[in-house]
C-alpha cells in the first residue's frame, strides 16, 4: 500500500502591530505588518477577510503553529479562539494589513484587544478568504450593510472606476460614526438611533428607485436584515443569484462562535425558502 502523503500544516500568518487609530467612537483601526507577511496577499477581492487567532489564556502552542494539529491534540477549551475581520486595506509594498474593529467598550474579545493592543505586539491569523469584487460588466452596483460591512463596502467603493454608477447605504448608530471614503460615490448614511439594527437599511433599499440595467449587489451585516434584503432582491426584484453577494456577518443574540456553528444551516434554510419563491430563470 502506498504511503499517504504527509499532511501539510494549516500554517498561520504572524504579524506585528504597526500602529492603531481611533476612527470613530465605535471603530478602531489596527495596522499589522512584519517580514512574515511577505507571502501574504489580499488584492483579488474587496471582501477579503482574515481569521484572527486569540490563544487561550495561559496556553502555549508548539511551533511551527498548526491549527489542525492543535485541535487534534489539545482539549477544546485550550483551542485558539477565532474572530473574523474584513481586510480594510492591503499595502503589498509596505506589507501592511489594515483591519477595522467595531468596539463597544470591554464587550467581546477582539474589540477590547484592538483598543488595548500596543505597537510591536504579535497576532496570528488565517486567511485570507473572500469571494466578492464589483463586477466591471455590471451596469450599476448596490452596496448595503451595517458597521460590520463598512470596511468591505468602503474598499469596494474605492475599487470602482471613476464615474461608475453605484448606490451605497451604510447604517450606523449615529452621525459620529460616519467615515470618509475615497470614492466619488455618495454614500447614504443611515442613523439607527434607538431603532432595531437594519430597520432603516431595509426601508432605504426598499424605497430605492433602481437604475436601469444589470445590478451587482453586495449586502452584508446582521443576519435578520440580510434575510429581508435577500427576499427583496432575489424574490421581489428577481435579481439572479449569481449577481448577489449576500450573507450575515453576525446575528443578534449570538457571539461569533455560536453564529458560525449555526450559520450554514441558517443560510441553507433561508436560501431554500426564498429560492422556492423566486421567479424561474
Amino acid at each position: 500500500m502506498a504511503e499517504r502523503p504527509a499532511r501539510k500544516p494549516r500554517s498561520a500568518h504572524t504579524a506585528q502591530v504597526v500602529r492603531t487609530e481611533r476612527l470613530t467612537p465605535h471603530m478602531q483601526r489596527v495596522v499589522l505588518g512584519g517580514e512574515a507577511l511577505a507571502d501574504f496577499s489580499a488584492d483579488t477581492c474587496t471582501d477579503h477577510y482574515v481569521k484572527l487567532l486569540f490563544p487561550a489564556e495561559g496556553v502555549s502552542y508548539p511551533e511551527p503553529f498548526d491549527l489542525q494539529l492543535i485541535r487534534e491534540r489539545f482539549p477544546r477549551e485550550q483551542w485558539p479562539v477565532t474572530r473574523t475581520y474584513t481586510v480594510r486595506a492591503w499595502d503589498p509594498e509596505h506589507r501592511e494589513l489594515t483591519l477595522d474593529f467595531v468596539v463597544h467598550g470591554d464587550e467581546g474579545l477582539a474589540g477590547p484587544w484592538a483598543l488595548g493592543v500596543r505597537q510591536g505586539e504579535t497576532i496570528r491569523f488565517m486567511g485570507p478568504g473572500g469571494a466578492y469584487a464589483p463586477d466591471p460588466s455590471a451596469d450599476w452596483h448596490l452596496l448595503a450593510g451595517d458597521e460590520s460591512a463598512l470596511p468591505a463596502i468602503a474598499r469596494s467603493l474605492e475599487a470602482l472606476p471613476a464615474g461608475a454608477t453605484a448606490r451605497a447605504f451604510v447604517e450606523v448608530s449615529g452621525p459620529e460614526e460616519e467615515q470618509k471614503i475615497d470614492s466619488d460615490v455618495e454614500v447614504v448614511w443611515l442613523h439607527r438611533g434607538d431603532r432595531p439594527v437594519g430597520q432603516a437599511l431595509v426601508e432605504a433599499v426598499r424605497a430605492l428607485d433602481f437604475p436601469a440595467g444589470r445590478v451587482h449587489a453586495f449586502v452584508h451585516g446582521e443576519a435578520g436584515f440580510v434575510k429581508e434584503l435577500r427576499r427583496l432582491l432575489r424574490v421581489e426584484r428577481a435579481i439572479p443569484r449569481e449577481d448577489l453577494s449576500i450573507s450575515g456577518y453576525w446575528r443578534l443574540g449570538h457571539n461569533e462562535d455560536g453564529w458560525q456553528a449555526s450559520k450554514r444551516e441558517w443560510n441553507a434554510r433561508i436560501e431554500a425558502e426564498q429560492e422556492s419563491a423566486a421567479p424561474a430563470a
